[in-house]
């Protein structure tokens, strides 16, 4: 049976047992599980963790940069960086997620925020990404030339705060040529295709866009495995006419935040989506699929495979539950904590790993954990606490 590593029966407090207001019943999830089981099953998705690989990947690298939080873990490593990819290379990950824009001069840079901040004669200034040369972006933060220094990196936190971005072990920014030349060849990559929800893209502009990462990715990538994914829905339709050598996912929120854009606000339009522009795949918050985990068969049979993302993702008794209900793999950021936590679930990865695997299949089997019914109920008594 599998050892649950974040929490145990004897030390959570009974008040798990009384369910937060809106959080769906215990039996009513329990009843799901056993149906997305059983149906997965039928539909040859593996439901449970049966038969296919369970992914675990490092999100932004190592992990993303909470500068406001109070875990140290959280500013370990400069997200997104080339030493962040590495880092990440040393635990049995799949993949590496990380965020790719492309600067006014064509060229795609590996960055998450929309602007960066920087102070210059005592003021805060700040920049959109791609209305930067490559030149400029690059002079942000520390320097690869020894002895040169950068302009001050800041970042703006969503609650409007702007700070330092101090973290113990910092590192350049860089482009996506770089990551394919200089990170460990057998880790994947997850490329988030990066845009602002606040501005209105044409299909001229995206295609050019996404050509300019295409060229990169044909010319560098060789046999790593690739996967692309977008919360934006156009772009993500662009990237699948556009070629049919790497999967396309849909990222969502899976109604756990709402948008003008309809195709965005749940799991069903995602699917929907995907199933009209032939992508392979679904990313959702991880919220999304425990409160409304009867999705979770429907993406199965429509073929589609499906990864998570979110904090509770960093939660091991949340990732335990996802495998069980058939999720194909999980964005974390406590990289080294979740892997050994599902260590039974996961293999180190070989240096051929096809993307494909995510959904046929076709890789080793896994060890799947044995629970009791007592264990599962516990285990989705926990899950409704963390969702809320």
């Amino acid at each position: 049976m599998a050892q649950l590593k974040a929490a145990r029966v004897a030390d959570v407090p009974m008040a798990l047992d009384v369910l937060a207001a809106g959080a769906p019943a215990t039996s009513a999830i329990l009843a799901e599980v056993d149906a997305a089981g059983a149906r997965s099953a039928a539909a040859g998705g593996g439901g449970g963790g049966g038969g296919q690989r369970f992914a675990v990947i490092g999100h932004r690298g190592k992990g993303m940069n909470a500068l406001a939080s109070p875990d140290r873990r959280m500013q370990e490593v400069k997200e997104n960086s080339l030493r962040s990819f590495n880092e990440a290379a040393r635990f049995p990950v799949d993949y590496v997620e990380f965020d790719v824009q492309v600067t006014k001069d064509g060229c795609p840079v590996i960055f998450h925020d929309n602007f960066i901040f920087t102070k210059e004669d005592g003021k805060i200034l700040d920049k959109r990404v791609t209305d930067l040369q490559l030149e400029d972006f690059l002079l942000y933060g520390p320097q690869n030339e020894q002895g040169k220094g950068g302009k001050p990196l800041l970042r703006k936190l969503k609650d409007g705060r702007i700070v330092n971005w101090n973290v113990q072990s910092d590192d350049p920014l860089c482009t996506l040529q770089e990551a394919f030349e200089k990170v460990n060849p057998r880790l994947g990559f997850n490329i988030e295709l990066k845009f602002d929800d606040n501005l209105e893209y044409q299909e001229e502009e995206l295609t050019c866009i996404l050509q300019a990462i295409l060229k990169v990715v044909f010319e560098y990538a060789k046999d790593r495995p690739i996967i692309f994914s977008s919360f934006q829905p156009d772009a993500a339709q662009v990237m699948r006419k556009l070629q049919s050598t790497y999967p396309v996912y849909f990222l969502t929120n899976g109604g756990t935040e709402i948008y003008a854009d309809v195709r965005r606000n749940s799991l069903e339009e995602a699917i929907k989506l995907c199933l009209a522009s032939g992508m392979q795949g679904i990313v959702s918050e991880a919220r999304g699929i425990f409160r409304h985990p009867a999705a979770v068969p429907k993406i199965k049979e429509a073929n589609l495979s499906l990864l998570t993302y979110g904090t509770l993702n960093n939660v091991p008794e949340a990732v335990y539950m996802q495998h069980l209900m058939g999720v194909n793999g999980v964005i974390v950021d406590l990289v080294q904590e979740i892997t050994e936590a599902v260590s039974e679930l996961i293999t180190v990865p070989e240096p051929d790993l096809n993307a494909d695997n995510l959904s046929n299949g076709a890789a080793k089997d896994a060890a799947t954990p044995h629970f009791s019914q007592c264990e599962i109920s516990f285990l989705l008594r926990l899950i409704p606490e963390l969702v809320q």
